[in-house]
């Protein structure tokens, strides 16, 4: 499995939104500029994290996007997921019809796999990612030694 830009560019997207959206409704136009990520790919993402009620959007002067709940609660397979990124290294799509309508003799170790990233991924939080760019951005040397906890959130 190879997670592609789209799962890339929406995560980062995410983590850009969640950490200016305590002053409003954030542009696709600035996260555009700032993420170097082409505002149409934006505009065709956020639709579908807007279907998938991560991201609400807000119309009128002023508007653009905030989160729909709060960071905490936004893990990184909801945003993933969202944008139909599939999760999935079995080449049966986890059916288990790999061959010849039956699981191949490795099939329980790729979707044992599956299931190990889509745990390790529902485990990390909007949140998360949120305060370790911000530990990033306040000590750059301390980040460089930093790794993201997979440890259940605490709500």
């Amino acid at each position: 499995m190879r997670l592609t830009t789209k799962g890339r560019f929406a995560v980062t997207a995410m983590v850009d939104l969640a950490i200016r959206s305590g002053n409003g409704p954030v542009t696709l136009a600035g996260i555009s500029e700032r993420q170097k990520i082409s505002l149409s790919y934006l505009e065709q993402l956020f639709g579908k994290l807007r279907r998938s009620n991560v991201v609400a959007s807000v119309r009128g002067p002023g508007g653009g996007y905030c989160l729909a709940r709060p960071a905490s609660k936004i893990t990184v397979v909801d945003i993933i997921v969202a944008v139909d990124e599939p999760l999935d290294v079995t080449n049966c799509s986890a059916k288990g019809d790999c061959q010849d309508g039956k699981p191949c003799m490795t099939h329980q170790l790729w979707y044992g796999l599956n299931e190990t990233i889509h745990e390790y991924l529902g485990k990390i939080n909007l949140q998360q990612l949120v305060d370790g760019q911000c530990k990033e951005e306040a000590n750059p040397a301390a980040a460089k030694e930093m790794k993201i906890s997979a440890q259940p959130a605490t709500v």
